[in-house]
């Protein structure tokens, strides 16, 4: 056999077959760094090559880039190079030319001394010059050195930080010592200060003690003083008791005879008021009074409730019923008031909707009762949650929300309170409880179903 690339120097010879040649021996372990190297000259001239020069297992790691083959294929050709002689000389030519003047040196068993031992036993190993073995061996006892004297070296400075350390610690721990020394001195001086304000407050104390047992001798002569001041009260007591009894006595006929001018003046003043009653029904006709602008509503919407900010206050009044027809009849009676309870009612009936836009749906809806009714009509809405920026009510619709630690039932009831007997309030809400309790001051409740049947007519 014979090599297509001409002729590469000392190493170029004919294959040999280990199984036929008595004085083979296996090639020495490499070590890691030149076994690396190794793979990388490989790869890196191994595109170089013909294809029909290569073994058919590294034909398609020959077309990668050169550090694509060494990281991709590195074993393979590492393998290959172990067991192929004749690819490796084919190698070993390339090699060396690529290296220069160092290949040609290693390749006639000459390497220079300063060479790099991992270079020259890579290349002892491809080219195998006389004694390369004896290249690798040094290279590898050079690398051991090497990795020894780092070792030394990483241990040397590993010490050297330990010694450092302990100096910086030693000098913390000196001035650690200055301080503690300092703050005995400090500690030391206050609890002489201590012990002088110890034998001061002792002497605060006796004193203090004496001032006590005068204090008691005075208490006990005050208690004398206090126990002859009781008996004088208790006697004085008496004495007033059987002055109110005789009193009591007086007060009993004077009761008697105060009785029977009671009806005297009782028919005296029925016939006063008959006469103040004619009297203010020809003044009120003679003075022309227009109606007063404030409404009992009012006053508790002012004391009792929370007006959303921005809204200018409007008179509405709620009611509640089951039947429209009903709630119509009335709100047809003379200065009818018809409060609401807002939630109730717009979650029976408009739940699928945002509070805000519930809101907005009822007080609307109010609004066109308030104008075909003339009725005075109040809203209220539980004020858990402050409402900022409601548009303005409508004219007639009065808006409210109950104050904190307060609910809409409780602000209705006031409400309901506050009107005069006699007035026709209507309460719109579906509650049971709110419903007995205004019924019990006078005003008709409705159902909220009423309300929205009313409001879907509109």
């Amino acid at each position: 056999m014979s090599s297509s690339t001409g002729p590469i120097g000392p190493a170029e010879q004919e294959p040999i077959d280990p199984v036929f040649d008595d004085s083979y021996e296996p090639d020495p372990v490499l070590p890691d760094p030149v076994r690396q190297r190794v793979t990388a000259l490989a790869a890196g001239v191994l595109g170089s090559l013909p294809g029909d020069e290569l073994p058919v297992s590294l034909r398609r790691v020959a077309k990668f880039a050169p550090k694509q083959r060494a990281k991709l294929g590195g074993p393979l050709i590492a393998a290959q190079i172990a067991t192929d002689a004749l690819l490796r000389q084919r190698l070993a030519a390339k090699v060396v030319e690529a290296a220069g003047d160092l290949g040609a040196a290693v390749a006639e068993g000459t390497p220079p001394g300063a060479a790099d031992p991992t270079e020259v036993a890579a290349l002892a190993y491809l080219c195998r010059p006389p004694a390369w073995r004896d290249l690798i061996g040094a290279a590898t006892e050079a690398l051991r050195a090497e990795t020894e004297q780092a070792l030394v070296a990483a241990q040397t400075r590993e010490l050297e930080q330990r010694v450092a350390r302990a100096e910086h610690d030693r000098t913390v721990a000196r001035t650690e010592a200055d301080k503690l020394r300092d703050e005995l001195a400090r500690l030391r001086e206050e609890a002489g200060g201590l012990r002088e304000e110890n034998r001061r407050l002792g002497r605060s104390v006796r004193e203090l003690e004496q001032r006590e047992r005068r204090a008691a001798d005075l208490l006990a002569t005050e208690k004398g003083r206090a126990a002859r001041a009781t008996a004088d009260h208790d006697a004085e007591i008496r004495r007033l008791k059987a002055r109110l009894a005789e009193a009591e006595s007086q007060a009993g006929a004077a009761r008697v005879s105060a009785k029977e001018a009671r009806a005297n003046d009782d028919a005296r003043l029925w016939l006063l008021l008959e006469t103040i009653g004619q009297a203010a029904v020809g003044l009120r006709r003679e003075l022309a009074l227009d109606p007063t602008d404030r409404l009992p509503a009012d006053f508790v919407a002012d004391t009792a409730a929370d007006r959303p900010e921005g809204v200018m206050p409007a008179k509405a009044r709620a009611l509640d019923a089951t039947d429209p027809a009903r709630l119509d009849q009335l709100l047809d009676l003379p200065k009818a008031h018809l409060v609401v309870d807002g939630y109730n009612v717009t979650k029976a009936g408009y739940g699928d909707l945002s509070l805000e836009q519930q809101r907005s749906r009822l007080v609307t809806g109010l609004g066109g009762i308030a104008a075909q009714t003339r009725a005075e009509v109040t809203v209220v809405f539980d004020g858990a949650e402050r409402i900022v920026g409601l548009p303005p009510a409508p004219r007639g619709v009065r808006v409210l929300f109950s104050k904190k630690g307060e609910t809409a039932d409780d602000l209705i009831r006031r409400l309901v309170r506050a009107e005069p007997a006699g007035r026709p309030v209507v309460v719109i809400s579906s509650d049971r409880e709110v419903a007995d309790g205004v019924r019990r001051h006078g005003a008709y409740p409705l159902s909220s179903t009423a309300l929205l049947r009313r409001l879907g007519r509109t």
